[in-house]
């Protein structure tokens, strides 16, 4: 099978997301009083109403309505007024009524988009545009809405292969999650790359983050995303048979997913073959796609408005109640931090990609005061580079608890920028302040650490290793320019690595030079 650089210079890729979000942050269910707990003991979170026994009648959660105008807001949604619930009918035992209620033809929140800012290696997926040639571009991805609807209960297949229900002896059930509130935000076929589809579920994320509204935890399942992907001709318009693709629970795994099955149409494809819809298993294990049933369509579904619910009608006083809630969103905080602190808007905005290193990089900022301006850039590359390794070497990671304060942050790099340190250096005391919960002053100290930068000590040293090495300086002169590396080297180990590497390095050039 060909590479996926490879197919993409043939067939341009056409890929939609419907990404489902459970609003963790809600007390109860959708239409009853049930808890939202997630990991309790099975089947212990239920009722009449979300078992769907004869006689219970749904009340909505004014809650969830909220939360998902709140999304919708968010993400340049127009919040429909006046919209309904429907019937979903299907026949599987995760709901225990045979149907799900979910909203009809109009939600919610209708026609938003958002923007992708693609760069670095993202970007060199897309070739059809000059943009991402030279490394960076925007993408804009609509969506074409976002609808409130009830989870399912959780399926678990026994004695099948990984827990799927392909050869499982029996299955359980455990209705504690049927019920929750769930939204489904659906995109237009807008999306061109793995990359692109990565990066917009990424920001979503940061978004619902934002907003309060989920914890979104791939993970736990509270926010998973289902991908559509179909393949054309490059320079044709119409749109190929598309796939679905189900368990893409990681940004990777979406990737990854996508990737494959672009290449695997490809091959059928060139190879005189037909795509079928039908709904596909992303199986990381073996990376390949399996397929898991022929795709429904809406007929299938026998769709009906839920005759227990009467039609909303939101008031202008409601929406703009809500959007008075709406706080910085991740965009808006990268536009500040670049105009505030004369960041990049590369640095800006991957401060936001995670809301702890966001925070703390501002609690960095009023700690350092004055010196706010001169420190951003260092700050920011200790968040981005080292703060974001450690929280993703974690999952328990807890940066508000953990030993690096703000004011310690704020210390280490001023240590860095006065030249107390170098940059190796500081990695080192970053680690240590994670490990011994001390001062980075003191592990300085303690170590033994401090950068020397006084010209006239090194001067001294560079001399000496220059006189003691006159072959060395021979090959220096006739062009052989990478040994300066040599000299640099002996020079460190002269000073036990505590001489300023960017001295040294200044004085050796001009020294050879002569």
């Amino acid at each position: 099978m060909k590479k996926l650089e490879e197919v993409l210079q043939d067939w341009e890729a056409v890929i939609g997301l419907e990404v489902h979000a459970e609003l963790t942050t809600l007390e109860t269910k959708m239409f009853c009083n049930c808890k939202l707990e997630f990991g309790a003991e099975p089947n212990t979170h239920t009722c009449p109403v979300c078992l769907g026994l004869p006689g219970a009648l749904p009340v909505p959660n004014k809650a969830a309505i909220e939360s998902i105008v709140l999304a919708g807001l968010a993400t340049n949604c127009d919040i429909e007024k006046r919209s309904m619930f429907y019937r979903k009918n299907y026949m599987y035992p995760d709901m225990s009524k045979n149907f799900q209620i979910t909203q009809g033809p109009v939600a919610f929140c209708m026609r938003g988009h958002l923007d992708l800012e693609v760069d670095g290696a993202a970007a060199k997926e897309r070739i059809d545009i000059p943009e991402a040639k030279e490394g960076s571009y925007v993408a804009h991805i609509g969506i074409e809405r976002i609808h409130m609807e009830e989870d399912a209960g959780k399926m678990i297949h026994i004695g099948g292969d990984e827990g799927r229900i392909a050869g499982a002896t029996h299955s359980l059930v455990d209705y504690n999650r049927c019920g929750t509130p769930l939204i489904e935000l659906v995109t237009q076929p807008d999306l061109r790359t793995p990359e692109e589809a990565r990066l917009f579920m990424q920001k979503l994320r940061q978004i619902y983050l934002a907003i309060g509204i989920s914890d979104c935890s791939m993970e736990e399942g509270s926010m998973r995303c289902d991908g559509n992907v179909s393949l054309r001709r490059r320079g044709s318009t119409g749109l190929g048979v598309k796939t679905e693709l189900k368990n893409m629970n990681s940004f990777k795994n979406l990737h990854d997913g996508l990737a494959y099955e672009i290449c695997r149409q490809a091959q059928v494809l060139e190879e005189g073959g037909q795509i079928y819809q039908e709904t596909r298993h992303w199986d990381p294990s073996a990376k390949r796609t399996i397929v898991m049933r022929v795709k429904e369509t809406a007929d299938d579904y026998r769709l009906f408005p839920e005759p227990d619910l009467a039609p909303y009608d939101l008031s202008d006083e409601f929406i703009e109640g809500v959007r008075a809630k709406l706080p910085e969103l991740p965009d808006q905080k990268a536009a500040r931090f670049a105009d505030e602190f004369g960041l990049s808007a590369y640095d800006a905005r991957h401060l936001v990609d995670h809301r702890a290193t966001a925070d703390f990089f501002e609690a960095c900022m009023g700690v350092a005061g004055k010196d706010a301006a001169k420190l951003a850039k260092p700050v920011a590359n200790l968040a981005i580079n080292d703060v974001t390794a450690w929280l993703n070497a974690s999952e328990d990671a807890d940066l508000a608890q953990s030993p690096l304060t703000p004011a310690r942050a704020v210390e280490l790099v001023k240590l860095l920028a006065e030249d107390a340190i170098s940059s190796k250096q500081a990695k080192q005391v970053f680690s240590a302040i994670m490990d011994e919960d001390k001062d980075p002053s003191v592990i300085v100290e303690e170590r033994g650490m401090k950068q020397v930068s006084d010209t006239g000590t090194i001067e001294a040293v560079v001399d000496a290793i220059i006189a003691a090495n006159p072959d060395e300086v021979a090959r220096y002169k006739e062009g052989n320019t990478k040994v300066i590396g040599f000299f640099v080297g002996q020079c460190m180990k002269e000073m036990r690595g505590q001489g300023n590497p960017k001295i040294i390095n200044q004085l050796l050039a001009k020294k050879l030079a002569e």
